[in-house]
């Protein structure tokens, strides 16, 4: 009976520290949400600080890929040279990326990030009383046996999400569940107003795709596996990598994409909107950054390094 407790306890230890994560970015989405005062925007705001925050990730990806597009000749002649043996290939494919100081899968990391910081927005939105408001968790708890209790109103209590999330929808609607935060540190009045707040270009951002039908909200999942994918395919062919991906990095190629419509189709469509703006606005960061990191520049910097030091060395030669 113990054991079978200690196991229980695990899941709920993860979900606290889901919900720990996604409170720390509920403060940042609620502070964008007052500049704004509607959540769709603030969450395109919060999009560009992510952005801002990952940006020396960013840079030390789209480094790794051009480093990766510039070994591609050299790596070209191994596969001739030991294409027979391949013990002897692996060898000097490791000296190889040792000297040039590439590695093959130095850019999972940078590509993790941003999927640790979708989760927490998805704890930030799935649970927008506890880690958005921040309100107490015990009125959130009274609210949900309020809104059971409602006749007519079909919601589940145990649902992931669907409680906090229902809660908005209906806060308008019924003074018993108004009621439960009486005393609250938001009033009445300002929760009523951030659950009109996820209105957003007609569409309302607490809907989840999977229970609207054939629908406008099927959008978010289309597009969050559309724009991944095409943003991962014109990076790649941008700097030459196509057909070069190894390890980690080409699961992810498709992993991320459908993970991220997956997700989409199956909570609050405001994480859907999260990504696609995640997607969209990284793509255009990643273009800018080409211009400064692609391979052609990056050759360019290594041959002008080359060129350097073979002129220091140069000169610290004493001539007969």
């Amino acid at each position: 009976m113990t054991l079978y407790r200690k196991k229980n306890k695990r899941p709920e230890r993860k979900v606290k520290l889901m919900n720990f994560i996604g409170g720390i970015f509920g403060y940042i989405l609620w502070l964008c949400y007052e500049l704004v005062r509607n959540y769709g925007l603030a969450i395109f705001i919060f999009t560009i600080i992510a952005k801002l925050i990952l940006f020396p990730s960013s840079i030390k990806q789209q480094k790794t890929m051009a480093g990766n597009a510039r070994l591609q000749a050299k790596m070209t002649e191994l596969r001739e040279k030991y294409g027979n043996n391949r013990e002897k290939l692996n060898e000097e494919t490791q000296k190889l990326y040792a000297k040039e100081g590439v590695s093959p899968y130095s850019g999972c990391l940078s590509t993790l990030l941003p999927m640790f910081i979708m989760i927490g927005v998805f704890y930030a939105v799935a649970y927008p009383l506890t880690n958005t408001l921040h309100l107490d968790k015990a009125m959130v708890t009274e609210a949900q046996k309020a809104l059971v209790a409602i006749p007519g109103i079909n919601v589940s209590p145990s649902a992931m999400y669907g409680g906090e999330i229902d809660i908005l929808r209906y806060f308008s609607s019924f003074e018993s569940i108004q009621a439960c935060f009486e005393g609250a540190r938001l009033s009445v009045a300002e929760i009523k107003d951030f659950a009109t707040s996820f209105n957003f270009t007609g569409l309302n951002l607490l809907e989840i795709p999977s229970q609207k039908g054939f629908s406008l909200y099927l959008l978010f999942p289309v597009l969050c596996f559309v724009t991944s994918v095409a943003s991962q395919y014109f990076m790649q062919k941008l700097n030459g990598t196509a057909n070069s991906q190894q390890g980690c990095m080409k699961a992810m190629i498709l992993f991320l994409p459908l993970f991220s419509a997956y997700l989409a189709y199956t909570v609050p469509a405001a994480v859907g909107f999260y990504w696609i703006c995640s997607t969209v606005l990284g793509f255009v960061q990643s273009v800018i950054m080409f211009k400064y990191f692609g391979p052609g520049m990056m050759v360019a910097r290594s041959e002008a390094a080359r060129v350097a030091l073979l002129e220091k060395q140069e000169a610290g030669v004493k001539h007969l």
